[in-house]
């Protein structure tokens, strides 16, 4: 088996460089569940255990949560309910349990009062089993994902047999991660590095993007007194400039790089077939179809079958402003921005003639800086995709959001959220991006993480039916979360009037109202606020102030 494949164990050996060499799902399952029954142990009091490492992204003792509460505390939350918007001053923030004596709950104020009895008791394990639900899959799909990667590899080697200029990228780590958390079925990308000295091509940006507009795109060209370019400027990917350009010898074609692609998979995949390189049935040549700005390959993997976009890939240094805004910092771990940019870019197919920085790549090694703070931030990602699946989507019968809608809307939720409180407790997390989503849906604007110009919701879809269905989660989550008949019961009303909608549309008319505070008062309209800092209590009750005065004025 070539280097780099992966082998061995249940799930393999994987990690992100930014977290170290770590074991996949099979390794350990030590986590911590906030909330057990009798069927998977103690602890059904309503007392929370401090949360451990994940299976998906163990990596030793650094944990993905880590970290503990001072002695004698635990977070207290059966109800992780919150202030309510009309009454700051009297209702619990956030609660604490002090070695074993009464609850207490932080008001407004900063003040402790007496928490009330265990009103919603009840729901608040179904977030946990459902977790557990999504948990237990985990180990299966990397197991698939990895019987489908190695198919894809195989064929993959046989390529850069053939064409030297195409290699093979064994270094898959983060999609095999993310691939865990999700549920949906969505395709996953496969890149292609070509090899070529990209520090070397003239980089020609056509010019500035008008708002609105997709990232900037750019043509590589080859310089005229470049050595060693010989093999990219054959007809078969070059397109020769005119003689009046003294710097470049002419540009390397996305779309005719495409089509050599094609043609090479093609024979690389006749050539194992024939050399029973391949399982029968795992792949089938049939499958491929050449897309505007990738190939699209079917592999069969057990009884599951996952749709890979194969995109050629140009790797070199290049700047990301985006990521190097202030703001952006506050919502993952010191220094990661800065090493994940260092690392360089990957430049991919925008149109026939253009290539344009890889935003989805840039956006997955993100999400697996998450993974090393303390809290439920995956978590909640990896819910929300499963209800998106099983309920907005119907199964996956029905258009809607996808996994990188929900991922943009953690990484805006991380940033809108960065304290480590905001993610201790697994309901609140789930809300901290359902508040976000929402808001979105409501406005029918989605801001690209590094490129806010850019709506991710101008893809077709019926936003109003989606937002009603996200809504109706939000409100009452209970029949979502239902996966056993022990769960069966009385949901309890629901969370929020049918005012809310107007609310979530104020970032529409003025920007300044994305903020934490903003969706501090939308948190606190859910129930589940809980913060019991003071300025953060204070900045959203001068928010919602101002929210009543201008529904007044509208009246």
């Amino acid at each position: 088996m070539p280097k780099g494949r992966r082998c061995g164990g249940a799930a393999g050996a994987w990690a992100t460089e930014e977290q170290g060499l770590g074991q996949g799902p099979a390794e350990t399952d030590n986590r911590s569940e906030t909330y057990r029954d009798e069927e998977h142990g103690a602890n059904a009091s309503g007392y929370a255990a401090p949360a451990t490492q994940h299976p998906v992204l163990s990596h030793g003792a650094k944990g993905r949560w880590g970290g503990s509460l001072p002695a004698g505390w635990d977070l207290y939350s059966p109800e992780e309910g919150g202030a309510s918007s009309s009454q700051l001053t009297t209702q619990p923030a956030c609660r604490v349990v002090l070695g074993g004596h009464q609850p207490f709950s932080a008001t407004a104020e900063g003040t402790l009062a007496p928490a009330p009895a265990l009103a919603m008791a009840v729901q608040v394990p179904l977030w946990h089993h459902y977790l557990q639900a999504i948990r237990s899959r985990e180990v299966s799909r990397v197991q698939d994902f990895q019987r489908a990667e190695n198919v894809l590899l195989t064929v993959l080697e046989r390529v850069h047999a053939l064409d030297p200029r195409f290699i093979v990228d064994y270094s898959r780590d983060l999609e095999a991660f993310q691939f865990a958390l999700r549920s949906s079925e969505d395709p996953l990308d496969m890149e292609v590095p070509m090899w070529v000295d990209a520090e070397a091509l003239l980089i020609e940006e056509p010019g500035a993007a008008e708002p609105g507009d997709s990232p900037a795109t750019c043509r590589l060209g080859i310089p005229r007194e470049a050595a060693g370019m010989e093999q990219w400027t054959t007809d078969d990917v070059f397109s020769a400039s005119s003689e009046d350009n003294t710097k470049c010898r002419g540009h390397i074609v996305p779309s005719k790089v495409l089509h050599v692609l094609k043609d090479l998979l093609v024979a690389a995949i006749v050539h194992c077939k024939h050399h029973s390189l391949l399982s029968p049935g795992s792949l089938n040549a049939a499958s491929l179809r050449e897309e505007q700005l990738h190939l699209s390959l079917l592999v069969s993997s057990g009884w599951r079958t996952i749709r890979f976009n194969i995109v050629p890939v140009v790797r070199r240094k290049h700047r990301v402003p985006a990521l190097e805004r202030a703001r952006l910092t506050l919502g993952f771990p010191e220094g990661s921005l800065k090493r994940i940019t260092s690392q360089g870019v990957d430049l991919v197919p925008a149109s026939a003639q253009h290539w344009r920085i890889s935003t989805d790549y840039l956006l997955t090694r993100l999400l697996g800086t998450l993974g090393s703070l303390q809290g439920h931030r995956l978590d909640s990602l990896s819910i929300l995709d499963r209800v998106n699946h099983e309920s907005w989507r119907d199964g996956g019968q029905s258009d809607g959001l996808t996994f990188g809608h929900l991922k943009t809307v953690l990484l805006w939720a991380s940033v809108l959220f960065p304290a480590p409180e905001d993610w201790a407790e697994l309901q609140g997390a789930v809300y901290r991006l359902l508040v976000v989503l929402l808001c979105c849906l409501a406005t029918r604007n989605l801001p690209h993480f590094l490129h806010p110009e850019c709506n991710l919701l101008q893809c077709g879809l019926d936003l109003h039916a989606i937002y009603q269905r996200v809504e109706g989660f939000a409100s009452q989550p209970e029949a979502s979360l239902r996966i056993h008949i022990t769960h069966l019961g009385r949901s309890p009303p629901p969370r929020i009037d049918n005012g809310v909608k107007a609310l979530l549309q104020l970032p529409a008319s003025d920007p300044a109202y994305w903020a934490t505070a903003y969706f501090d008062v939308l948190l606190d309209k859910f129930q589940v606020f809980n913060i019991q800092d003071k300025d953060r209590i204070s900045a959203m009750q001068s928010i919602f102030h101002k929210t009543k005065t201008l529904g007044s004025k509208e009246s």
